[in-house]
């Protein structure tokens, strides 16, 4: 009987309120009187950041409240009612908008009840998705923050007429749904009266900033540690044999996924002169990787320079051979520090070429006293001969066995300075290697400690 007692009331007061009701015109007894209309908004969730088209939706609560002084009734006439629902079209409604929206849809607001009370008070709340126009700072991306503006503001009455006032200091964040890629650090909201040129009344509105920390781990995990685990395999380079015909081709491979990482990167951001920090690092890591694909072919060239070359200039020998050498663990071409049975081997080897080099000088001393037999032969027939008078062909054979023994010297002596030149050649070419290697060990730790480095900057310029 209660609730039927009031639906009865509540039609009654509907139709003597709306009777001679208007809702096109300001509802205040006296139009130099200004309209206050208090103002909340409630966050409920970040649908999408738009960097590239730096455009931020999201899903808000817009409640507005303001004294009507035609909706009044005293509710002892109408059994205690305070309050009724209604639709909103029923009323006047401030056209309060979202100054730097940027939706193609320009459609009127949600029809939702408005609560009204026996007072005059109206309250209305409405949801709204909108797109706002946001500035994005992507210097710092991945560990950016952001801060979007929501301005909200009457389109066409000005301060004297209908003015702002904020319900909270801030925006409402209690029913904000976490996201999975922003944080909320705050949501203050201030109160602006602008004058414009066009105009010399006042417009007041209210901006709410919304303050935002992007979550890094994601990129993290999909851009950066991929990027720094590529950039360390780039000084490998210098350490692989110049022999695997690989150096290069690892050099450029690294190259190549750094830019594909790189554009992936470029699709995310926008077209603007702000290069982002990790964009910053993958430039400096493909400098980097040119540079050590360059020196890679600068050293291979050393490498190979043969026995052809010039001979290693003094300078190099005593720093990069005898100093350099020791500095970074490098041994001869071929020569490991874990494997002493290789150093046996190579010790071995050098006596059994210096046993070869004694040979030949073995048999030049044995061919030499050949040769004085020959001549103390020569004397003795000389003097045999004088003696008893004996010529013929005694003396032909010494001389012919005297000039088997010189062809047999010269040959052994152009052999001997034939395997002396090779082993010189050979010795050239063995340097310039060794060159080679040192060079790659000392440009492996300059870019071990350059992509070290780098990292650190990142994450401290992060931090």
């Amino acid at each position: 009987a209660v609730e039927s007692a009031k639906g009865k009331y509540a039609h009654m007061l509907f139709n003597e309120l709306f009777e001679d009701y208007s809702n096109a015109l300001r509802p205040v007894e006296d139009t130099d009187k200004v309209l206050n209309v208090t103002l909340q908004i409630t966050l409920s969730q970040i649908k999408d950041m738009d960097e590239r088209n730096q455009i931020l939706s999201a899903y808000l609560w817009i409640r507005q409240s303001w004294y009507d002084a035609y909706l009044r009734w005293d509710k002892d006439k109408y059994d205690g009612l305070d309050s009724i629902r209604i639709p909103s079209n029923l009323v006047w409604r401030p056209d309060i908008v979202l100054y730097n929206k940027v939706d193609d849809d320009f459609s009127e607001p949600v029809n939702t009840n408005v609560v009204l009370r026996y007072d005059g008070k109206i309250t209305w709340d409405a949801p709204a998705i909108t797109k706002s126009s946001c500035v994005v700072d992507v210097s710092y991306f991945p560990f950016d923050s952001q801060q979007c503006n929501l301005t909200f503001g009457s389109w066409t009455y000005n301060g004297n007429q209908v003015d702002i006032i904020n319900s909270l200091d801030s925006g409402d964040l209690s029913d904000f749904v976490e996201d999975v890629e922003w944080e909320i650090h705050g949501m203050p909201a201030v109160k602006n009266v602008i004058t414009y040129g066009c105009c010399s009344e006042p417009y007041p509105d209210v901006t709410f900033t919304l303050i935002l920390k992007r979550k890094s781990s994601f990129y993290i995990f999909n851009l950066l540690l991929p990027c720094i685990l590529i950039s360390f395999l780039a000084p490998l380079g210098f350490y692989l044999p110049a022999d695997s015909g690989e150096k290069v081709s690892l050099g450029v491979t690294v190259l190549l996924a750094l830019t594909v990482f790189q554009l992936m990167v470029a699709e995310i951001m926008p077209p603007s002169e702000n290069v982002p920090l990790i964009g910053k690092y993958y430039l400096a890591t493909m400098t980097m990787i040119t540079a050590s694909t360059a020196l890679t072919i600068i050293i291979m060239n050393l490498h190979h320079c043969g026995s052809e070359a010039k001979p290693v200039p003094q300078w190099a020998k005593v720093v990069i051979l005898d100093y350099m050498s020791k500095i970074f663990f490098v041994y001869d071409v071929g020569e490991n520090c874990t494997s002493p049975k290789r150093e046996e081997e190579e010790e071995r080897r050098l006596e059994g070429d210096d046993g070869c080099q004694r040979r030949p000088k073995e048999v030049r001393s044995s061919l030499s006293t050949g040769n004085d037999d020959c001549n103390l032969k020569e004397k003795l027939n000389g003097n045999w001969n004088k003696s008893y008078g004996i010529h013929g062909e005694n003396v032909r054979e010494t001389v012919n066995c005297c000039s088997c023994y010189k062809m047999l010297i010269k040959n052994i002596e152009y052999i001997a300075n034939c395997v002396r030149d090779h082993k010189a050649n050979r010795a050239k070419g063995i340097e310039w290697k060794k060159v080679a290697k040192v060079m790659d060990r000392f440009f492996m730790w300059i870019f071990f400690i350059m992509v070290f480095f780098m990292s650190v900057l990142v994450i401290g310029k992060a931090a």
